[in-house]
């Protein structure tokens, strides 16, 4: 296993705790998102992109193909989440919209921390 994955796991399940966290506030305080959201979720992406780099470069390393299927799943869709729900945000000016950004943000805390689940399984 590279020892860069895991770090950089928790890393983004924490970054995308964070995020989640803080568009509950903002929904709550009924806030539009902002600068500092939009640096949260541009570190979640780009976690989430070596993530993506790291984990087709190394996926010899699944040997299961059910594991290996729903770990490429998993890489693939991920980097969509934050954006989308930024996007979201950004064109609908409610509270609910920071509501589907702190979803989004659980969601990829939630799968992130599946694919070190997957990840070290196979380690």
């Amino acid at each position: 296993m590279w020892p860069v994955v895991e770090p950089l796991t928790y890393a983004v399940v924490g970054l995308a705790a964070l995020l989640c966290v803080v568009a509950v506030v903002y929904a709550a305080r009924d806030r539009l998102i902002d600068d500092p959201l939009l640096v949260v979720v541009g570190l979640v992406e780009l976690g989430l992109g070596v993530l993506l780099v790291v984990g087709l470069v190394r996926l010899d390393h699944i040997d299961e193909s059910a594991e290996r299927a729903t770990f490429v799943a998993y890489l693939a869709t991920l980097p969509l989440i934050p954006v989308g729900t930024a996007f979201l945000a950004i064109k609908e000016k409610s509270r609910w919209a920071m509501a589907a950004v702190a979803v989004g943000g659980f969601a990829v805390a939630v799968m992130t921390a599946r694919l070190l689940q997957i990840w070290t399984a196979h380690a």
